[in-house]
């Protein structure tokens, strides 16, 4: 069931990557052909959702190698992944830093010429899809109890204001052009660079994360109450000296670090065995564990306290006779 709910989830929110990229693609070449800055701006926002989330998605992609080597070689992905997410970050400050530029020139020019109306309808079936994608994220991920339910909410609220800056711009541009009034000409660059700005403040979210997501230091996590209950499960563990949760990511990935103590007679073999247990529980059950890394080492009762497995193995009684 736990894999099920996972596979689902990444099925999720590779829907919403796929959508915002072909939105992304039609609205750029609508702006082009009819003119639209602002249009072309959406566009850019568009993906810059998709890049978000997408980043997110690079742990599970095996972009730096299978999923066995991600882990045996943590610290090459940890510096891999957040140089790859400020890249595309600066990529998308630099777009939207070359449409406020190319906005402000062209009102200084004072060369406007209204959008066409396949501007408008490109619009206004954005906003359709987009809205109709995000219902269906929703309802899938609250039935999940998925975490990512706010950052998405977030990506849509701002992809919202996006387009209806673009609707609004492109709208007040074509009525200049119909009722002859020149200023409304400008409404469209005006919208191209706010829609610019809204660009800007992405890569900058996203540098943000990159930089400082992965360096959050170990808290007391909501769930983990939850992780300890889970560990206590496995077969072998005697107690968990250590816990530490860390978030990072704008989508709440978390790494748990663990270190447990088990029976002192227990083989090398048996330890990895153990640890290897208790990774695969922690990343198939909690959908949003992307790595444990586990820690075993052996239990030191100390005197006068035994361990069950002292009880079971030692044939000597315990009690004064």
């Amino acid at each position: 069931m736990s894999n099920e709910r996972l596979n689902h989830t990444e099925t999720v929110l590779w829907t919403g990557i796929v959508t915002d990229f072909a939105l992304a693609l039609c609205k750029g070449i609508a702006g082009y052909l009819s003119g639209s800055k602002a249009l072309i701006g959406d566009a850019l926002h568009s993906a810059a959702n998709a890049v978000t989330l997408l980043v997110d998605r690079l742990p599970s992609l095996g972009i730096f190698g299978s999923k066995s080597s991600i882990r045996d070689k943590r610290n090459v992905s940890d510096t891999t992944e957040p140089v790859i997410s400020i890249l595309f970050a600066v990529l998308l400050i630099m777009g939207g830093i070359q449409i406020a530029v190319s906005a402000i020139q062209t009102m200084a020019s004072g060369d406007l010429e209204p959008p066409t109306k396949s501007a408008l309808l490109a619009v206004f079936i954005s906003l359709a899809v987009n809205e109709a994608v995000f219902q269906y994220q929703c309802r899938q991920i609250k039935r999940n109890n998925d975490p990512r339910y706010e950052v998405l909410s977030a990506d849509h609220r701002f992809a919202l204001y996006s387009s209806l800056t673009v609707l609004i711009g492109v709208s007040l541009a074509m009525g200049g052009s119909y009722f002859e009034w020149t200023p409304l000409l400008y409404m469209d660059s005006v919208a191209a660079l706010i829609v610019a700005c809204l660009v800007v403040r992405k890569g900058y979210i996203l540098i943000v994360h990159s930089v400082y997501g992965t360096l959050v230091e170990e808290k007391r996590h909501e769930h983990e109450a939850e992780f300890m209950d889970t560990i206590q499960r496995v077969h072998g563990v005697i107690t968990i000296e250590e816990l530490k949760v860390q978030e990072y990511g704008q989508i709440r990935h978390v790494n748990i670090e663990v270190k447990v103590t088990v029976n002192p007679r227990t083989s090398v073999l048996e330890a990895q065995e153990i640890a290897e247990r208790i990774r695969k529980l922690l990343t198939h059950r909690f959908i949003q564990v992307t790595d444990a890394k586990v820690h075993v080492v052996p239990y030191e009762p100390g005197y006068p306290y035994k361990s069950n497995y002292d009880l079971m193995d030692n044939d000597m009684p315990t009690l004064p006779q």
